[in-house]
């Protein structure tokens, strides 16, 4: 009996010990930009699915080669998520893609820079690399550098001083801004929500993050999977340059309406069409992420520049990632100029 309770003892002093560790590694593995205020770095997401790790982690080289034997479950696993974007992402790419951020009107910290940086992203991206973030192998090839580039692509055009078709120096002039220009002009307050996700008096739900998010039920939904009370308090995404990352992440991680991809999912190819997605043109690539994010705002009305737009920054941050611009597939799996919007407009965030 005496030592039943002895054994007893020292498992729950076991559990309460390995808890104790992990927050503080979830305390420690942020800036002071991931420290101030009361934001939940590193909790679980729970409208998310866990990614199957792979059975083993090549080398990038050896990503397209090597069978099965990287795979848990042999032929039957089409996806695995293996490494970390601190593995072929560093510093000296991030600040190539956003070296113009510094120079221009932008919000600063207290060292005259844009509180938006590479640690920012990595310790943003790190919370949803189990759930294949950066980090998935389709068919045994590795997607994550090319996952990257894309999110970051509708990073830089959402938050850029430059809204043409950009030139080389105009492509690195993201991170401009941290929020909706004419934030003053709307509240994006849908009362459609009102028992869901009740306005708070005064707030106004416009354009935050790295790739924003608007109106009340988004800033409920995202509060309510990353544990942060953006509902009340929307003005933390603002302040915060890990969380503005992690809200971003999680839009490009999370689909708009049940039943339908996120954006992740049609970017890497885990998404299967459907007949009527073939017939509306929808094809996984690129292009069906501006469909998802954006809808006919952008896809369905032929050639635009703000698609266009987007399709340089991709392509440019492929080549700068390493991987080459030539790997970006063809034309239809680039645009989404003949796409049918998933959803109509008037349901899109812009």
């Amino acid at each position: 009996m005496l030592r039943a309770k002895l054994m007893e003892f020292k498992f729950k002093w076991c559990i309460l010990l390995t808890i104790l560790a992990f927050t503080l590694v979830l305390v420690n593995c942020g800036d002071s930009n991931s420290l101030n205020g009361p934001y939940n770095m590193g909790v679980l997401v729970p409208s998310l699915r866990f990614c199957p790790l792979c059975h083993t982690n090549p080398p990038r080289s050896q990503a397209t080669t090597g069978g099965n034997r990287y795979f848990r479950g042999g032929r039957g696993l089409k996806a695995c998520c293996g490494g970390a974007v601190t593995d072929y992402f560093h510093t000296h790419q991030f600040e190539n893609m956003f070296s113009n951020r510094n120079s221009l009107e932008v919000e600063t910290n207290a060292k005259g820079k844009s509180f938006r940086d590479y640690d920012s992203f990595i310790t943003a991206s790190a919370q949803y690399q189990p759930y294949g973030f950066g980090t998935t192998y389709m068919n045994q090839k590795f997607m994550g550098t090319k996952e990257v580039a894309a999110f970051l692509a509708h990073v830089a055009t959402r938050t850029s001083c430059e809204h043409k078709v950009a030139s080389r120096e105009q492509l690195a002039r993201g991170l401009c801004n941290n929020k909706e220009i004419n934030s003053n002009l709307y509240n994006y307050c849908d009362q459609h929500y009102k028992d869901t996700y009740p306005c708070a008096p005064g707030i106004a739900y416009y354009g935050r993050g790295a790739l924003p998010i608007y109106w009340n039920y988004n800033y409920g939904e995202a509060g309510k999977d990353l544990k942060v009370d953006l509902l009340n308090h929307p003005e933390y995404i603002e302040q915060n340059a890990t969380l503005a990352f992690q809200v971003a992440i999680w839009r490009w991680m999370t689909p708009i309406k049940k039943h339908q991809p996120s954006a992740h999912n049609v970017f890497i190819g885990y998404w299967t069409p459907t007949k009527n997605d073939t017939l509306a043109k929808r094809v996984s690539g690129f292009g069906a992420t501006m469909n998802v994010l954006y809808g006919d705002l952008i896809c369905g009305q032929v050639d635009n520049n703000s698609m266009n737009n987007i399709i340089s920054h991709y392509l440019h941050y492929l080549d700068l990632m390493g991987v080459g611009r030539e790997e970006a597939g063809p034309h239809e799996v680039l645009s989404c100029a003949k796409q049918v919007a998933f959803n109509p407009s008037f349901s899109s965030s812009p």
